[in-house]
C-alpha cells in the first residue's frame, strides 16, 4: 500500500493510541525510512523534524512503543498505530504517560435553540 508523503514534503502525522485502552499518547511524524523502520523492527520509528534525523521512540529513556495494530487513513496520508507501551510508561518527554495533557480554553457554546413547534393541520386535528 501507497502512503502519500508528498504532501508533507515527505512526511506524515503518526499519531499513537495504546492498543489496551485506546488512549491518545503522541503524534510524531514518519519519513518513508521510518515507516519502514517501524513496520520491520515493531517498534516505534519517528523522524525529528528538530534534529533531522530517525530516531527510535524510547530508545534512550526505555519508554519502547510496541507496534499492535497499524493503518492508514483513507486519503492514506495520515497514520494510526495502536502500541503497547514498554518500560513505566511514561511516553512523553515530559515525564506523563500523555503527550496531550494542556488543555485549551474553549468558548462557551450558545445554547441550542428548540426546534419551532409545528401547527397541525386543523383536518389533523379534527380526526384525534
Amino acid at each position: 500500500m501507497e502512503i502519500d508523503f508528498d504532501k508533507m514534503q515527505g512526511l506524515v502525522p503518526a499519531v499513537i493510541q495504546d492498543a489496551a485502552n485506546g488512549e491518545l499518547l503522541m503524534l510524531g511524524f514518519m519519513n518513508q525510512q521510518a515507516l519502514e523502520m517501524t513496520l520491520s523492527t515493531g517498534f516505534v520509528t519517528f523522524y525529528s523534524r528538530t534534529r533531522q534525523k530517525l530516531w527510535t521512540k524510547g530508545e534512550t529513556s526505555g519508554n519502547r512503543l510496541q507496534v499492535a495494530a497499524a493503518s492508514t487513513d483513507c486519503d492514506r496520508d495520515s497514520l494510526l498505530f495502536r502500541v503497547k507501551v514498554l518500560g513505566d510508561g511514561k511516553v512523553c518527554h515530559n515525564g506523563t504517560r500523555s503527550c496531550f495533557t494542556e488543555s485549551l480554553p474553549l468558548k462557551a457554546a450558545a445554547p441550542a435553540k428548540a426546534p419551532l413547534k409545528q401547527k397541525r393541520p386543523k383536518s389533523e386535528k379534527a380526526a384525534r
